[in-house]
């Protein structure tokens, strides 16, 4: 069997090697409780727990919304791993292949690349396999090109970043066509992340707008596209027909079943017959399993997740576990046999503390148990003091639902230092005003100085105003997307 990434074999290395691939929910709860019943054994050196995830950090994508507003400070959605798994082994890499019967997973790391020694193989006696989930795109014409994703704390502020970029675009430009393609914002997918992410730019923007001499809140026009009949369907049906209704109130068009057919050339044609030319065409429309999943010898779903057992092994495959977005894992609570557990923030935490209680069963030689969780409903936040939820039953609306949302997702982001920094954002910003400052150029920090320099801008960096050979020019050209 080849080396792992220390040179050992399972056979040779010391202890017990835990292995948890990804750094989201599921892993940093994982790991995290996995470090505190193991902290003896790793100090010993007789267990070792190895944390493989792109990202040195966690991201809390409930506050994704509130960070794109400026309610949140980017930094505080993010969980540092390191000071949070302080006795576990952080890989930043990307785990390519899993290959169960030997027990080895195949990953690329940062360094892969720069000294040329190929990928590293990190052998295991368990694993816990969540790497989440990716956005779930169609082949519709234009939308690689000029489709804006929001999964990502990187993406959050981008697109922050862009709205506002849009607003200087058109109070600058004297081409009615350019200003309102500008002003028009398209967003794709009526379920947590499309609506949330929608109503707080909304709310930003339309705040804004005072700040500039010849733009009004009622020159924004914002469009929400969803597929089915009905927006946020985990608050219920009324809940979310009260929401169509609150979001209308606001002048924003909500088309329901109603598709995108394409975005080519910035104009976004819908099923409808609908044309609007726009700069801004927001992808929330679902998400599907990482394309690692397809890349091992476990057993997977029509749906390409991972089928586990209601004690969230993978079936038939000792030693493996897994859940989150990466797992189709039975309800035991539901009415009816065969339905799964929903992949969402609320199952997936509990779930983790599930799975790495039954890893250490398995270490010990004893039976695990079973995840049983009834779901305990959904909140929704449609910008500053509005919002829906559907909790045990009980459906709130407005500002009570909008409280319930932030006195909820308060209490379940990670760390007391995350807590308190995000209360304190949120006391500031209810005694000062918004924030309304792009930073577009953060994304491309070292074309000020090449432009300085007199040496062109770096490779794939464009100078600060004009267009790279061969591109349109910037007021011709979509920002932060």
């Amino acid at each position: 069997m080849a080396p792992d990434s220390r040179g050992t074999t399972p056979g040779t290395r010391p202890g017990v090697r835990i292995l948890v691939v990804g750094g989201g929910y599921v892993g940093m709860y994982t790991a995290l409780r996995l470090q505190r019943k193991l902290k003896q054994r790793l100090r010993s050196g007789d267990a070792e727990i190895v944390v493989v995830t792109p990202e040195p950090y966690m991201t809390y994508q409930p506050f994704l919304p509130e960070a794109a507003a400026g309610s949140i400070s980017p930094r505080h959605v993010v969980v540092p791993l390191r000071r949070v798994l302080k006795d576990c082994r952080i890989v930043i890499g990307e785990a390519e292949r899993v290959d169960h019967a030997k027990r080895t997973a195949t990953v690329t790391t940062l360094a892969t690349a720069e000294d040329g020694t190929g990928a590293l193989e990190i052998a295991y006696d368990e694993i816990v396999i969540a790497p989440g989930s990716v956005s779930r795109t169609l082949p519709i014409p234009g939308l690689a090109e000029f489709g804006i994703g929001f999964k990502t704390v990187e993406e959050a502020i981008g697109l922050r970043n862009h709205v506002i970029e849009q607003m200087d675009i058109a109070s600058a430009t004297r081409d009615p066509a350019i200003r309102d393609a500008a002003l028009t914002f398209v967003f794709v997918g009526g379920g947590y992340a499309g609506v949330e992410a929608l109503a707080e730019l909304e709310d930003m923007a339309r705040y804004t707008a005072r700040y500039y001499h010849n733009i009004k809140p009622s020159d924004l026009k914002w469009i929400l596209v969803e597929a089915s009949g009905r927006i946020l369907p985990e608050v219920g049906e009324a809940m979310g027909t009260y929401a169509v209704g609150e979001l209308r109130g606001r002048n924003i068009d909500v088309r329901l079943e109603t598709r995108l057919d394409t975005c080519e050339d910035r104009v976004a044609v819908l099923s409808d017959g609908s044309r609007f030319p726009t700069r801004t065409l927001v992808w929330t429309a679902g998400v599907k399993p990482a394309p690692l999943l397809a890349a091992t010898d476990l057993p997977l779903t029509e749906r390409g997740r991972l089928r586990c057992t209601a004690a969230l092994g993978v079936e038939g495959m000792p030693h493996a576990w897994a859940a989150g977005d990466a797992a189709a894992v039975p309800d035991l609570t539901a009415a009816e046999p065969g339905r799964e557990t929903a992949p969402n923030a609320q199952h997936a935490v509990r779930q983790a503390k599930v799975l790495a209680d039954n890893v250490l069963a398995s270490i010990d030689g004893r039976p695990p148990a079973e995840y049983r969780h009834a779901y305990a409903g959904s909140v929704a936040s449609l910008g500053l003091h509005k919002g829906v939820a559907h909790v045990y039953g009980r459906k709130l609306k407005g500002y009570p639902a909008w409280l319930m949302h932030r006195v909820y997702h308060l209490s379940r982001v990670p760390t007391f230092n995350r807590k308190a920094r995000v209360l304190a954002e949120w006391t500031l910003s209810g005694l000062f005003k918004r924030e309304i400052v792009s930073l577009g150029s953060l994304e491309h920090p070292r074309a000020e100085f090449e432009l300085a320099a007199g040496g062109g801008a770096a490779p794939g960096i464009p100078r600060p105003g004009r267009p790279k050979d061969g591109e349109e020019p910037p007021e011709h050209r979509p920002t932060g997307g």
